[in-house]
């Protein structure tokens, strides 16, 4: 399948030219409840801001002199030519950002040209979300609330609606204390019936379900080189170095910080996938340098939702392509496989950092909101 023509909506377009002006418009249109939910991390938020601090912490090394008349931040997934190495990451309760959820998530992905994960606990649904875009490369992701045929099941629908992977999510065998939701009493899927199961999984579930799909694995929640050298001898297909954005485990290292070890163990094995923290498109360029072949989305997902729909999350895609392209020229490449880590640097992050600190021109008072 050839690469998705080059979209643009005109009124997005004109009336979005920065990220931050993105993030404003989706802060003016949520409210409290739901703002927190896009920014906010767990108990202190050390992880949360860890994952921002370990991108900060990296700067470029840029080469020059160098014909780069041809950038392009193109990349190719399970088969599929996308306009950058993009997942849109698992969000459950896209409803609050977005009428269609995860249905209007996946149009956007489509129409762009890059990937998206629907989250088991995301609105409206496998079926709905293969009618809403039945071209997109889509892929599921699970939180186990049953038993082994419960898991089959949903297995078996995701793969008949062209899923083309399955994800099983590892990090959450207890459900985090947010303490921004319980401050203000929002509490949110603590009473999720089978929230059992997920605490009893384990590698022998891990090989039961590589046994039964027909389509490649990715455990998403990895934080260790010795639980990615796990998952390589379990034959899983893909390991998604992820910490939920900062809102599982508190204290933990950032998403960046783990890259280098995981790269390491996988050795080549399996893809490698990595989320949190990653709002720029220099984010996107540092990930590819430092050993990841894709990126996980989330929060700039939800911001691009809340600010203007598919069309806000279309934008959100078309200004990433725009600073990851400029990144790339300017270190002297013209694509991303001629990244790897000749192009950075440890350094010292200048700024404190946070869910927001990516984004110096934004008016909101990121301290009112903690």
């Amino acid at each position: 399948m050839t690469t998705p023509k080059q979209t643009s909506h005109p009124a997005t377009q004109h009336a979005f030219l920065t990220l931050h002006e993105i993030i404003q418009k989706a802060r003016q249109k949520l409210n409290h409840d739901h703002w927190d939910y896009i920014v906010g991390g767990t108990e202190t938020e050390t992880t949360l801001r860890r994952n921002r601090a370990a991108l900060d912490a990296l700067a470029f090394r840029p080469r020059v002199l160098r014909d780069v008349s041809h950038v392009s931040g193109e990349t190719t997934f399970l088969g599929r030519k996308l306009r950058l190495p993009i997942i849109l990451a698992p969000v459950g309760s896209l409803e609050l950002f977005a009428p269609e959820a995860g249905a209007a998530a996946a149009r956007a992905a489509g129409e762009f040209g890059v990937s998206h994960m629907l989250s088991s606990v995301c609105e409206p649904g496998i079926e709905a979300v293969q009618r809403a875009a039945p071209d997109a490369l889509r892929l599921f992701q699970l939180y186990v609330h049953g038993d082994p045929a419960w898991v089959d099941e949903i297995a078996a629908r995701a793969e008949a609606a062209g899923n083309a992977a399955f994800c099983l999510t590892v990090d959450t065998a207890h459900y985090s204390r947010r303490e921004r939701d319980l401050a203000k009493r929002n509490i949110r899927r603590h009473t999720v019936p089978g929230r059992e199961h997920q605490p009893r999984l384990t590698w022998k579930d891990v090989d039961r379900l590589k046994s039964k799909l027909k389509v490649p694995l990715i455990l998403k929640g990895i934080g260790t080189a010795e639980d990615a050298a796990l998952a390589v001898e379990h034959g899983v297909d893909m390991v998604y170095v992820s910490n939920h954005g900062g809102r599982q485990l508190d204290h933990g290292l950032g998403s960046m910080d783990v890259l280098p070890e995981v790269v390491k163990a996988v050795n080549k094995r399996a893809t490698v996938i990595v989320d949190g923290g990653i709002n720029r498109g220099s984010d996107i360029v540092k990930a590819i340098a430092a050993g990841a072949d894709m990126v996980g989305i989330g929060r700039m997902q939800c911001f691009g939702l809340a600010a203007d729909g598919s069309a806000g999350l279309v934008r959100t895609l078309e200004l990433l392509e725009a600073e990851v392209n400029i990144c790339l020229g300017l270190l002297g490449v013209n694509s991303l496989k001629e990244l790897d880590g000749s192009y950075l640097r440890a350094t010292t992050a200048l700024e404190p950092s946070g869910a927001l600190s990516a984004f110096p021109l934004l008016s909101i008072d990121e301290k009112s909101f903690y």
